[in-house]
């Protein structure tokens, strides 16, 4: 074990787990600024917000890069999908669900790779799909409904933020010879600027109200502590994900899972059947198995 992990590797290794711990327990401010009258639309405008400028200010040279390559709209448009999918999902819904909901990677992830990266399936790649897909069956199951299916809008959002989250991780392969800055930005910037389009249609519909003038300022701590998080978060995984094969690094961000899972167990944000659980697991194998190698001449 320690031939095959170096000291060097345990430093990175802990940045990725706090990445995934700041992502796992995030629901947990989300849900905060929701009581505190903050939609979870306008939650993500204003910490992907505070994140941009804070971010601007420490790497302005990011800016310029980010105009050098305009196809990295579409990986902010994408990133913006996913975060509002996730945060919006984990404000109104079962956690844990959510949590499985959004991480079928697999499901996407084979037709986005082989329409945008050329790659065809494999059979191991069909295998990962078919055990997936079982996952969500269970997952979305309900005793005496005819056929699984979402269930309301915070399933819808979970499974879109998924997506969103495939199509992400796609881009980020496609596009990896542009600027590091530049992809960093382009997912602050589409997180704040999708989530503020949409928080603005929604407030002239009624749809995503700003109710905050009767709660003071009690939702500030949690924006700017979430804002605090994100950054360090972020850092943590470019500083991991640099150092580290990118299976460990995928492997690694499982952990998110869990983290959302426990905590939400833990304080009362979900119950999950031993329906949820078996699918829970179907897809984590899944994502296992598109995670860890496979023997030469069969790699999917």
């Amino acid at each position: 074990m320690a031939a095959a992990h170096p000291p060097s590797a345990l430093l990175p290794a802990l940045a990725l787990l706090g990445n995934a711990l700041v992502w796992g327990l995030s629901w947990i401010a989300f849900k905060a600024l929701h009581q505190h009258g903050l939609h979870p639309l306008w939650s993500t405008a204003v910490v992907f917000g505070v994140a941009l400028l804070a971010l601007l200010a420490w790497q302005p040279a990011s800016l310029r890069a980010f105009a050098r390559h305009p196809q990295l709209l579409v990986l902010a448009a994408a990133a913006g999908v996913t975060n509002i999918g996730f945060n919006w999902a984990v404000t109104l819904g079962d956690v844990v669900r959510v949590t499985l909901l959004f991480y079928l990677m697999p499901v996407w992830s084979v037709g986005l790779a082989w329409w945008l990266l050329g790659e065809r399936p494999t059979r191991a790649a069909l295998l990962r799909l078919v055990l997936a897909l079982a996952g969500l069956v269970l997952v979305l199951h309900r005793p005496g409904a005819p056929w699984p299916w979402p269930r309301g809008a915070a399933d819808q959002l979970a499974l879109l933020g998924g997506a969103g989250f495939a199509l992400t991780n796609v881009l980020l392969r496609r596009w990896r010879a542009t600027p590091p800055p530049a992809r960093v930005l382009a997912m602050f910037g589409g997180g704040f600027a999708t989530a503020t389009g949409l928080a603005l249609a929604g407030l002239a519909g009624g749809l995503s109200p700003l109710a905050l003038s009767t709660h003071g300022l009690a939702w500030l701590p949690w924006v700017l502590g979430l804002t605090l998080a994100f950054l360090a978060g972020n850092l943590a995984l470019q500083y991991g994900a640099a150092r580290l094969p990118a299976r460990v690094t995928a492997l690694i961000m499982l952990a998110e899972v869990v983290f959302a899972s426990a905590s939400a167990v833990l304080l009362g944000a979900a119950t999950p059947t031993r329906w949820t659980w078996a699918g829970g697991v179907l897809i984590l194998l899944a994502a296992l198995l598109s995670i860890l190698p496979m023997p030469r001449g069969r790699a999917g």
